[in-house]
């Protein structure tokens, strides 16, 4: 699979070591459950990944998984949206922290379909951490 790309973490408690191997000390403990995560290299079964605050370590291979979720950035809330677009109906509101799946992103487009529980619906591409400006998911 070709780096760098999206993931999402597989439990809640993913430990993230200074180095690729356990050999190497735990720098910091996840306990967030499909909280996406950016990876950056891999080496064997190890994979180096960064997190939405710029935080980098190594974490083992099957602590990941491949569905693709996102977590809402900013300040404020957001407007998760009927339709993609600035017009559409507010389905619900998300606070920052808020994460959720990615359920589509179109090639073209600067909205995203996603999930957060039971609610479904559409956010700007800007507002969530997880996929690439110019990324296409379908």
């Amino acid at each position: 699979m070709p780096v760098p790309r999206f993931v999402a973490l597989r439990s809640d408690e993913v430990n993230l070591r200074i180095g690729p191997d356990t050999r190497f000390p735990i720098e910091w403990t996840y306990q967030r459950r499909d909280l996406p995560v950016e990876v950056l290299r891999e080496y064997n079964q190890w994979r180096r990944i960064r997190d939405m605050e710029g935080t980098e370590g190594w974490v083992h291979q099957s602590t990941l998984a491949g569905r693709r979720t996102m977590v809402v950035v900013g300040q404020q809330q957001r407007e998760l949206r009927s339709a993609a677009s600035a017009e559409s109906s507010i389905v619900a509101h998300l606070m920052p922290g808020v994460v959720g799946r990615i359920r589509r992103c179109p090639a073209d487009s600067t909205w995203c379909e996603v999930r957060v529980g039971d609610q479904g619906g559409w956010l700007r591409r800007s507002e969530i951490w997880g996929v690439s400006p110019t990324e296409e998911i379908n």
